[in-house]
């Protein structure tokens, strides 16, 4: 039998009684009560690959950021491995030539991605690599899917061969497809062409809620598209920045087509997305601190307005804080250094 009594399940003495300072005096104390941690095994680090051999371009709009060829990204890969990165991300660098407007290289099994996945799964099998799923790497005209006489982004047309280029990517070994178009329905499209095939250990992070951000003007750069993209946007397929509420119907959707992981990106300004879908869906759920959020904070050190270890190290722990189980960044193998030595 119950006395009635209502207790309060957090109580807070007042002052002096509770004195908070208490649990910051020293690191050890610190250290014994914090509430999140960044480790390495929060990491996935995006890389950017080109063909050829011994090609190193760097990215002006991302300093420390290169394109690699294959030969020199193996060591990046062997890299990570030590540093307990557990996953690589890749975006390709398509040459021009091999560009046009239904982006077909996406879905050639001796492409350069394919070619890329079974080389790193041969050398790191231990390493896990995610492959982008989209087609504006590959289009003459920049844009993630097919275009209409009208230049309107067709979906179900585009949907189509977003599935195969997943599947050649499964085909190569890739660990993890990644859908970034934000075409509608694409998700249950790859799974079901994936459990057909019989490869049902290929699991999909899904770009659930990505917006039309300016935030990603470097990447552009990094990956080629900007100049065939031009003035041209991605609003009518991509998320508008000042909806939050749809970006749980975009994920609730994903998840019940069959995503095994989500994302929200850009990531920073997006926080309160990454914290809403958490505690609504409470599933597997990733940021991705974009291009351009990188490059405001590399700049901002350069010109020694900022503290590069402590404010990399504070962005990461941010994700954490608003209940993200991972980061991708490029920030990952500073980051993961930085840990090891702590």
């Amino acid at each position: 039998m119950t006395s009635g009594t209502i207790f309060n399940m957090n109580p807070v003495a007042p002052f002096p009684s509770s004195r908070p300072r208490r649990l910051r005096r020293d690191e050890f104390t610190r250290n014994l009560v914090r509430e999140h941690q960044v480790t390495p095994h929060d990491l996935i680090y995006p890389v950017f690959v080109l063909d050829g051999q011994n090609q190193r371009q760097a990215v002006g709009s991302m300093p420390g950021v290169e394109r690699l060829s294959l030969d020199l990204l193996l060591p990046v890969a062997e890299d990570c491995v030590k540093l307990g990165i557990p996953v690589m991300a890749l975006f390709p660098v398509i040459d021009a030539s091999l560009k046009d407007p239904t982006g077909s290289e996406a879905m050639n099994p001796n492409g350069l991605v394919p070619r890329v996945v079974r080389e790193l799964k041969k050398r790191f099998p231990e390493l896990g690599v995610m492959t982008d799923v989209a087609l504006d790497p590959f289009t003459s005209h920049g844009q993630d899917g097919l275009l209409d006489d009208t230049g309107y982004i067709l979906n179900d047309e585009t949907t189509a061969v977003l599935v195969q280029q997943a599947l050649t990517q499964a085909e190569a070994g890739v660990d993890m497809v990644a859908p970034s178009d934000m075409m509608d329905g694409r998700i249950g499209a790859i799974r079901q062409a994936l459990e057909a095939r019989g490869l049902i250990h290929t699991r999909i992070m899904a770009y659930s809620a990505k917006y039309a951000s300016a935030f990603y003007g470097p990447f552009r750069d990094a990956v080629g598209s900007a100049g065939n993209l031009g003035k041209s946007n991605k609003k009518v397929y991509q998320m508008d920045p000042g909806n939050s509420d749809e970006a749980l119907r975009e994920v609730a959707m994903d998840l019940a087509e069959g995503a095994d992981m989500v994302m929200v990106k850009p990531g920073m300004p997006y926080l309160d997305i990454v914290r809403r879908v958490k505690d609504e869906f409470k599933v597997p759920t990733f940021a991705y601190q974009v291009s351009g959020e990188y490059a405001m904070l590399k700049a901002a050190a350069q010109n020694g307005w900022l503290d590069h270890d402590l404010v990399m190290m504070e962005s990461l722990l941010a994700f954490k804080r608003a209940g993200a189980d991972g980061v991708l960044t490029y920030f990952a193998r500073d980051a993961a250094r930085l840990i090891r030595q702590a």
